[in-house]
């Protein structure tokens, strides 16, 4: 149905929007296909928060974390939050990273320590999605491996859904995939 030659979903998705011809305000909400188990509700819930926040060019969602293995795992991917609930920024490594807490080694999270996963799911306006594709990838964005960096490497700005309801664990590993499979069956 798209091309290719994509190097992104992102990339295939501005593709779609062009070619449906969406409006510069309207909403394209992108679901990782790592994420096949994600609740239907969480997606109306990111399309909302772009929706509502207009200084927002794309949305995405998060959840706190609590089991310090996620927090050191490269295969989750945590997002550090702005006071009004921007991302500031995302990495495989564990951040925010409390110093002191975790000098001997991270066992435990602290108590009030804002850690979130970060949920493969975005929402943008379509202008900005057309616009993203033509943007120079970030040296940031090709160290971690997140195409979201590029974004906020070039001033835009990301809202972050918080969701209380743990999503099921994405699709990172093999291990992962099996148990995907065994959830369809």
């Amino acid at each position: 149905m798209t091309r290719a030659d994509h190097a992104s979903g992102t990339d295939r998705l501005a593709e779609v929007a062009t070619l449906r011809r969406y409006a510069a305000s309207d909403v394209v909400v992108n679901v990782q296909g790592d994420e096949p188990l994600i609740d239907p509700r969480l997606i109306r819930e990111v399309a909302a928060s772009l929706a509502r926040r207009r200084g927002a060019h794309m949305a995405t969602a998060a959840h706190p974390l609590h089991d310090p293995r996620e927090l050191v795992n490269p295969n989750v991917v945590k997002v550090v939050l702005d006071n009004a609930g921007y991302a500031l920024y995302f990495s495989r490594s564990p951040v925010p990273f409390a110093r002191d807490a975790f000098a001997h080694g991270i066992r435990a999270i602290p108590r009030g320590l804002p850690v979130y996963r970060h949920l493969g799911i975005y929402a943008y306006r379509a202008g900005f999605l057309k616009r993203f594709t033509r943007l120079a990838p970030a040296v940031i964005e090709r160290f971690e491996a997140l195409e979201q960096l590029r974004a906020l490497a070039h001033g835009y700005r990301i809202a972050v859904a918080i969701t209380r309801r743990a999503p099921h664990a994405g699709v990172d590993t093999a291990a992962d995939l099996r148990r995907v499979r065994r959830t369809f069956k």
